[in-house]
């Protein structure tokens, strides 16, 4: 699910074009429709195959939905109740919910219900004071995992030191580290990276990555 309902982006990586959303999770908000009717069923060919599906709920796009938002707000507590609808709706047995960076009141509440939660950090100093804040905040709301992804490291840094510097400065565990790839800049979003390139190094962290919440 997108919930970042002021720049939403997510259905650009699964190829869902602007016209074919007809729902979105706004009018799901706004009492225009149950949250399953804004799921779209966006499963590539390999998911189908090994019998899953996936689904994908939207934010819109259209510049007046968004001005809606950022004018009137919404109910956050509705945005709750829709993730518990939707996971029994869709019989789901995972719900990721990508959330605006830095802190507003819907991603205060997506951590605070999570049972992960996967921060995403550059190896950089000002991202880390950042990323400091987040942790302490989760970790007052009692967030029961904790994962850090380090996105963007050089090719050249010493994984092994980035790591345990990572680990040292946050108390937290790295789920994986991502490097700065050309190929991923010359996708430009334009599909699912780890399915075009089932071998890559990037797509070798997400599945450790991904090993890692599958534990629980």
């Amino acid at each position: 699910m997108d919930t970042d309902i002021q720049s939403p982006g997510v259905h650009v990586l699964f190829r869902l074009d602007d016209k074919q959303i007809t729902r979105a999770v706004n009018d799901y908000l706004y009492g225009q429709c149950a949250i399953q009717d804004a799921a779209y069923h966006v499963s590539p060919p390999e998911v189908t195959a090994a019998g899953g599906h996936m689904y994908l709920v939207p934010a819109s796009m259209k510049s007046a939905d968004i001005v809606r938002v950022l004018k009137e707000g919404y109910d956050v507590e509705k945005l709750n109740a829709g993730f518990d609808e939707l996971l029994e709706a869709l019989n789901l047995d995972f719900l990721f919910v990508d959330t605006h960076p830095g802190m507003n009141e819907e991603t205060l509440l997506s951590i605070a219900i999570s049972d992960w939660l996967v921060l995403i950090l550059r190896p950089d100093r000002q991202d880390y004071l950042g990323t400091a804040i987040t942790i302490e905040v989760a970790r007052k709301l009692g967030v029961p995992n904790l994962v850090l992804v380090v996105n963007k490291a050089l090719a050249s840094m010493d994984q092994a030191a980035l790591r345990k510097d990572v680990e040292r400065s946050f108390a937290a565990e790295i789920g994986a580290v991502l490097l700065l790839s050309e190929d991923m800049l010359r996708l430009g979003s334009a599909g699912i990276f780890s399915l075009k390139f089932p071998d890559h190094q990037f797509t070798r962290a997400v599945t450790e990555l991904a090993a890692k919440l599958l534990r629980v």
